[in-house]
């Protein structure tokens, strides 16, 4: 059973508009899910999906928020599984950015439950890249 799901993207925007992006709420909340996401260190966050995005509630702890790396527990609703998510920025030029992506620690979900987690994640942290990388977009545009 693979464990850990890796991306990684090449983000044609400047690392601090990605890394902003990414670590506060107003912005997650805008092209990912509704959040009162906090990057720091020891801060609980909740993300709390609409129901046309038709997702469970996401809980979890920040554990690590320097500049560009971020890393954060992930328990999905009605379970007790701990998984850790960590974003990780690059910069390649003034308007590049290299962004890494991991979501560990699937495997702790009991038999085919891992299976189909690995699998919905997967699919889930590619979207979520896109919608990203689109949100971005529209900032450049906005502004």
């Amino acid at each position: 059973m693979k464990d850990v799901i890796k991306r990684e993207e090449i983000i044609h925007h400047p690392i601090d508009k990605v890394w902003n992006a990414i670590s506060r709420a107003e912005e997650i909340s805008t092209w990912f899910i509704k959040t009162d996401f906090k990057a720091e260190v020891g801060s609980m966050y909740t993300f709390t999906a609409s129901e046309e995005q038709n997702c469970t509630q996401i809980t979890g702890c920040v554990k690590v928020a320097t500049p560009y790396t971020l890393i954060y527990t992930w328990i999905m609703e009605n379970t007790d599984v701990e998984t850790t998510v960590k974003w990780e920025l690059e910069k390649e030029s003034d308007t590049v950015t290299k962004l890494y992506l991991e979501h560990a620690g699937i495997s702790q979900y009991e038999g085919d439950t891992a299976v189909k987690m690995f699998e919905n994640y997967s699919g889930g942290w590619k979207a979520c890249v896109d919608e990203l990388n689109e949100y971005l977009k529209k900032l450049v545009h906005a502004g």
